[in-house]
């Protein structure tokens, strides 16, 4: 099946009631806290996206299947918080591909962040906003984590019309481009975001992952970023962060 690009993978199929033998994803996000004392988040996939990108073979309905996922992701974030995650990012890509079923993605996202204290967050790339924002500002997390470099912030307004109940995960670098942006490109989005939400609800990052990108751009397009927040912050004279 074709996903982004010329990118190709085979699609899981479901043949009987899913379950997770052992945590997927503890042993990657010890590894990595281990490297560092700043906090290290941990990462996986929501369950309308595995379900979206996957057959199935076995449960009555789409909503079934969703729901089954949930409390098997709900599982790992737990283990994930037992291992140590302060922050755990739920992404839900493919949310944005059918928005008459975000209902259905609440209540997956719902089941998964039950009874979790460490922070949470979800982002969903790409989508026709305007038309669901309501229900979108209703999704279980602390933070929702959106696209804007590559939309020139025009996400912004919706902010500034309706407000925002959730704190920003602001993207500031376009991942889908080669050209590495300027400091000064990256420090206008914030100061955009800043005329609309304050300091300590903006989290500055790239619009989405970084895999498309070679090493190198991925490097210089993160310190972009980092620049930037950095910059910004002492502009408006907030400390570093710890």
């Amino acid at each position: 099946v074709r996903s982004y690009g010329n990118r190709y993978y085979r699609k899981p199929i479901a043949v009987s009631p899913i379950g997770r033998p052992k945590p997927v994803t503890v042993e990657w996000f010890k590894y990595a806290q281990s490297l560092t004392r700043k906090p290290v988040k941990g990462m996986l996939t929501g369950p309308y996206t595995m379900v979206d990108w996957s057959f199935n073979e076995y449960y009555p309905t789409r909503e079934a299947f969703v729901l089954a996922m949930a409390e098997v992701i709900h599982q790992e974030a737990l283990d994930l918080e037992a291992a140590g995650a302060r922050y755990i990012q739920i992404d839900e890509p493919a949310a944005s591909t059918r928005p008459d079923e975000l209902e259905l993605v609440r209540r997956g996202l719902e089941i998964v962040t039950q009874g979790l204290s460490a922070y949470t967050i979800t982002h969903i790339c790409y989508g026709d906003f305007a038309a669901v924002y309501d229900e979108f500002l209703r999704l279980p997390v602390d933070q929702l984590d959106l696209e804007l470099a590559n939309s020139n912030y025009d996400l912004l307004d919706l902010v500034r019309q309706h407000g925002f109940a959730r704190d920003l995960g602001l993207g500031v670098v376009d991942v889908h481009s080669h050209r590495i942006e300027s400091v000064e490109e990256a420090k206008r989005g914030i100061r955009l975001a800043l005329e609309l939400l304050p300091p300590e609800r903006i989290y500055v990052k790239p619009d989405c992952g970084l895999k498309t990108r070679t090493v190198e751009e991925a490097k210089e397009k993160m310190r972009v970023v980092a620049e930037a927040a950095r910059q910004v912050r002492k502009d408006i004279g907030l400390l570093e962060p710890v």
